[in-house]
Parts: C-alpha cells; structure tokens; sequence
C-alpha cells in the first residue's frame, strides 16, 4: 500500500503525486510500487526493502541521493488468540524533497501523524518529522511496557491458584517479549546519539536538539525499565514454575489420602464378601450385623481423616 500525505499550513493533505515535501508512507509494498518510488527518487531498491525484511538490524545509510535510517518498532501480534509485542523494522528514507516511510504492517506510530495530532508536524521539514518519529517510538515502548507490567500482574494473581502450565507459558512469552525490547531499545539508542552527535547527517534546529534529548531521555527510560520488568518476570517465572509443582504434588497429596481413607470400607466390606466355612466372622450372629458393620467401616475412616487433618496432611 502506498500513501502520499502533504501538509499545508494548516492541515494534513492526502494527495495521489509525488510532490516536493511529501511525506510517502509505504505498507508492505508491492514490488512494482517499490520500483516506482525507488526509480523516482533515485533509491537502491535494496535500501527501499531492506526495511520489510523482518530480521533486518537497525542501522544508518549514507548515500548521495538519500539517507536511510532503519529502527525497530512496538506492535501487537497475535498468537493463540493472544496479544503479545513483537518489534519490527520501520525504514525512513530522507530524500532531497521528500520523507519515505517503509514498513511491513501499518503502525499505531503513524497514527498522530497522519490525524494531525502532534503540535509542529509538517511533512516538508524533514528533519524534525524524522526525530518526532524517534521521539514517538520512545514512547510506544514506555506504553508498551506499562502494559507488559500490568498483564504479569495479572498473571501473577492467577498463579498462586495456578496448577497448569498456561500461565507459566504467558509468563515465558512476556520475558521473551522484554528480550526483544533490550535489544531493540539498545540498537535505537544508538541510532539517536548518531543523529544528536553528528551535524552532518540531519540538519537541526534548536527545537530538535531539544526533541532529540526528550528522546534519548525517554529511550533510556524504556531500557530502564525493560531490565527492571525482565529481572522481576524471570524472578516470577522461576518461583511459580515451583508453584505450580507444589500445587501439583498437593493435589496428588490429597488424592493419595482420599484413597486411603477410602480403602478401609473397602477392604472391610470385601472381608465380608468372602465365603468362609462355617461363616465363623465377627458380629455375623448378630441381628444388627449389618448395621453395625457399616458404622463400624464409618467410623475407621472418620478417625484415620481425623488423624490426617490433625497432622495438617489434609
């Protein structure tokens, strides 16, 4: 898919040519529109797709016509009819006239974009679209994480109960899913010190070096926090692996007592089904026998379940 936006002093354009100081937005690309963008600009079509490889690391290009920038980003993916955050890669190409975007799957990022949202958006000064675009990535990991905390406390109050190994699973994809975000977090903290510490690379003006110390800022908070939520989901999914052992072993605990408490009529009531010479067996001359037997298994088992609940066993 293919968007071309421009913006005027007052709102944002959607528009159908390339114009000088648009912004194209490119969601996994058909070969062919990638060919037209790359022969118009004059774009290594390597550069314009590198972005759609999922694997891709970020990175900086410097070319003659271009720069390219590649950072990973937060997005929500489905597994097992679960959510759960995985990054991927989003290319932005600066042109001479133009601001390229490049992604395999349409991104919540450009959502503030695209509605006029963010105070001082205009898609002609580049330069500041490209660190308001680092500035928000920042902050869709701030939020993801947030979320990411919220839901290992919910999983969290379930565990305690917990004798399955479901929520143990979600523990795992949660730490896996803060793996990801250090890495990511990392390799786009250095993207941003480039961009901050090289005035070759993008021209800024003094309100962008402010944006991109918000930026480093706000990245440095999500690497903080990223730790902080791994060590504490790696402390959880090791003692609730334990849990959930624990309660197995009660469960089989309390069915091995059950069992017990149960064999005793059992074996009481088979005696007595036996066939014997002379039917020589206690209480069978009396004319309560039966009666008196089924109290008698009664009560044993009362006082061996008793005996159990008095040890705590039960």
């Amino acid at each position: 898919m293919k968007q071309i936006f421009l913006s005027t002093l007052t709102e944002l354009e959607e528009i159908q040519t390339f114009e000088p100081g648009s912004w194209i937005n490119l969601v996994n690309p058909s070969q062919s529109e990638s060919l037209e963008v790359a022969e118009h600009f004059n774009i290594d079509i390597t550069d314009l797709r590198a972005p759609l490889d999922a694997e891709e690391s970020s990175r900086i290009v410097v070319e003659d016509d271009y720069k390219l920038i590649i950072v990973d980003v937060p997005i929500l993916e489905d597994r097992s009819n679960k959510n759960y955050y995985v990054t991927i890669p989003l290319g932005i190409i600066l042109t001479e006239n133009a601001i390229i975007t490049t992604c395999l799957e349409e991104l919540p990022l450009f959502e503030p974009f695209r509605y006029n949202r963010l105070r001082s958006f205009y898609t002609f000064m580049r330069s500041r679209f490209v660190f308001q675009i680092l500035y928000r990535n920042a902050q869709l990991y701030l939020s993801a994480l947030r979320i990411i905390d919220r839901k290992s406390e919910e999983i969290e109050k379930r565990l305690h109960e917990a004798t399955r190994n479901e929520e143990l699973i979600d523990l795992m994809e949660l730490e896996k899913t803060i793996v990801y975000f250090k890495a990511s977090l990392k390799m786009n903290e250095r993207i941003v010190k480039k961009l901050a510490g090289s005035a070759s690379l993008l021209r800024k003006y003094e309100e962008d070096e402010d944006l991109l110390e918000d930026t480093l800022i706000e990245n440095q908070q999500a690497i903080e926090m990223a730790d902080i939520n791994g060590n504490i989901l790696n402390s959880m999914t090791q003692a609730y692996a334990s849990i959930i052992s624990n309660n197995q072993n009660t469960i089989m605990k309390t069915l091995a007592l059950a069992t017990i408490v149960l064999s005793i009529p059992t074996m009481i009531f088979s005696a007595y089904g036996m066939n014997f010479k002379g039917n020589n067996i206690p209480f069978n001359d009396l004319p309560y026998a039966f009666e008196l037997i089924i109290l008698f298994a009664f009560a044993s088992s009362l006082s061996l379940t008793i005996f159990f609940i008095r040890k705590r066993w039960f």
